[in-house]
């Protein structure tokens, strides 16, 4: 089992070394994190009011 998560370790840090491939995570990130932002409900009222505030100011 250790040896299947070090050789995964490896793997990565193999791809971590390449700035294409930082680049193409860090998107894919960024699409998940708004995506979950969306789904929690608390981050979703906390939007929501916010967008309420920015509307009233306007």
């Amino acid at each position: 089992m250790l040896d299947v998560i070090l050789q995964a370790f490896v793997t990565l840090n193999g791809f971590s070394s390449s700035p294409f491939v930082l680049v193409i995570v860090a998107f894919i990130g960024a699409y998940l994190g708004s995506r979950v932002v969306e789904v929690i409900p608390l981050t979703r009222r906390i939007i929501e009011r916010r967008e309420a505030q920015a509307a009233e100011r306007d």
